[in-house]
């Protein structure tokens, strides 16, 4: 198979990729930056895939949006496989992100450093009391409401991570995408209705112990 360069992938457009398969590329991403880690130039599809947990088949159907790539007998080379998902994903360069919601969730997320390292600055917070006293410090601005329009417009950020109580979840939502957020990661048990064109992952947590929950019975 020929070699298959970052501007080829450019020339094809932005395909249409299942959802699925966007999650099972950042998978992939985390696998190829351990071997990164490792120093390991070359992978082949079958070792990628039992890293990713997934059939070397269906690694292989997922990366045909990239098109024909990669050695014959040698596998991909990790640092354009690497380079070529993070340019699919937008996260080859810092994304900006504001945080709305800065409760005991809001400030625990504020205090995780990871986000940087894998392409998410959170530029701003938000909250109803920004001057309330919270019991960690928090390094990232913390604004009033009233200023959600204002960073956004001037950081040109287009996604939200929601963590603020169900009641407030829908009124917030709308005032974010409002304001061209097409992307909102959500944490609030509330169901949000948005437009088709705005991107709604729900991260809830009862839900995911509840499946869990399922798995450990006798």
């Amino acid at each position: 198979m020929h070699s298959l360069t970052l501007a080829h992938v450019k020339k094809l457009g932005r395909p249409e990729i299942p959802r699925k398969t966007i999650y099972r590329l950042s998978v992939y991403l985390r696998c190829l930056q351990r071997l990164r880690q490792n120093q390991l130039q070359t992978v082949s599809s079958e070792a990628l895939a039992r890293a990713a947990g997934v059939k070397p088949t269906q690694l292989r159907k997922d990366l045909t949006y990239f098109g024909q790539f990669g050695t014959r007998g040698l596998g991909y080379d990790v640092d354009q496989l690497a380079t070529m998902i993070t340019d699919l994903l937008g996260t080859n360069r810092l994304q900006p992100v504001v945080l709305v919601g800065v409760g005991n969730l809001g400030t625990a997320l504020l205090s995780y450093r990871g986000f940087e390292q894998e392409g998410f600055e959170i530029v701003a917070a938000f909250d109803q009391e920004p001057r309330r006293h919270r019991e960690k410090p928090i390094s990232t601005p913390l604004h009033p409401m009233d200023r959600l329009a204002t960073v956004i417009q001037e950081r040109g950020v287009r996604m939200a991570i929601l963590t603020v109580p169900a009641a407030a979840a829908q009124e917030v939502a709308n005032q974010l995408v409002g304001q061209g957020i097409a992307g909102i990661l959500n944490f609030s048990p509330a169901m949000l209705s948005v437009p088709e064109n705005v991107m709604v992952n729900n991260v809830n947590l009862a839900i995911e112990l509840e499946n869990l929950s399922y798995f450990i019975q006798d």
